[in-house]
């Protein structure tokens, strides 16, 4: 009888465990973020064509010319791009020179989207397969990247640009371009 009570307490105590165990985890999570591993290497080489008839397309040679710059992946059917938008004309207004890039989006779609938000990038490439995106270490739009006047990238914000991060946006972009 006794070595039937003790296998009764078995199950109960392996649920407690692991109970334990989800609790902890959800107390302290690792990390909410997903950084790219190319921080601090140079860009891969890429050139992309113009999503938009507007601007021209976007090279890799082009971000080699001395000037530190923002990198903003982004799409026209993505929400969060849009809420960003007044920040992106804010950077621009205060001097930073921002470039995107356009994940999986048809011209037309990138032009409205443009006329609608504001359009504040020098250039803008098409990156209809997400390979420079994938090969940059992006994990989704928006994400913005500083990259230095030699295509080495030097910061990663993670997620819509909001006005707290202005500031700080435009202090990464003068150290990348000491």
């Amino acid at each position: 009888m006794s070595k039937l009570r003790w296998t009764l307490w078995v199950p109960l105590a392996l649920f407690g465990a692991f109970f334990v165990l989800v609790a902890s985890q959800l107390m302290n999570p690792a990390s909410t973020t997903v950084e790219s591993a190319m921080i601090g290497k140079p860009l891969p080489e890429f050139a992309l064509k113009p999503a938009n008839a507007d601007r021209p397309g976007l090279a890799t040679s082009d971000m080699r010319d001395g000037q530190p710059r923002l990198l903003n992946v982004f799409a026209s059917w993505c929400v969060p791009c849009a809420a960003e938008a007044p920040q992106l004309s804010a950077l621009e207004r205060a001097g930073a020179n921002i470039v995107g890039v356009a994940i999986r989006d048809r011209p037309e779609d990138v032009a409205m989207f443009l006329a609608q938000h504001g359009n504040p990038y020098s250039r803008i490439g098409a990156d209809d397969l997400s390979e420079v995106q994938v090969g940059i270490g992006s994990s989704g739009v928006p994400e913005t990247f500083v990259i230095d006047g030699k295509g080495i990238i030097r910061y990663q914000h993670i997620g819509d640009i909001r006005d707290q991060d202005v500031p700080m946006l435009l202090e990464k972009l003068k150290e990348a371009g000491l």
